[in-house]
């Protein structure tokens, strides 16, 4: 059974996630940067792809799924890793949404509909 999130349980989680995104996103951008030193070695399949860079690039592979890990314990799910979006499963005028955090904001104050999405997030009532 789904765990539903109410707006404060979700957004005391914050500060524990936070850092973990922070943390996320940093490993998400070092990747970005090393694309272009493997890119070659990547694309030619007759080489051996053995090599320090794309060791490392493994490494950080695996540091980015342990912080995904981390984060889903908690119970909210990783919608896109290049913004930091999080959403919450929750309850709302007997229905089911997501509330809806981007990486940067200071608390959740957006959900939207489990089908539309980022591009539907609407603000909290309150």
């Amino acid at each position: 059974m789904p765990h539903f999130f109410t707006l404060e349980e979700a957004n005391g989680l914050l500060p524990k996630i936070k850092p973990l995104m922070a943390e996320l996103l940093a490993w998400r951008a070092k990747i970005i940067e090393m694309r272009h030193e493997v890119a070659g070695i990547l694309q030619d399949t007759t080489s051996n792809v053995g090599s320090p860079a794309t060791s490392a690039l493994v490494q950080d592979f695996m540091a980015i799924d342990r912080l995904l890990a981390q984060i889903h314990e908690y119970g909210c799910e990783v919608k896109d890793l290049n913004v930091g979006l999080l959403d919450f499963l929750a309850e709302m005028d007997g229905r089911e949404v997501y509330l809806c955090w981007r990486f940067g904001e200071e608390e959740i104050a957006y959900y939207h509909d489990l089908h539309t999405g980022f591009g539907g997030r609407r603000r909290i009532p309150r």
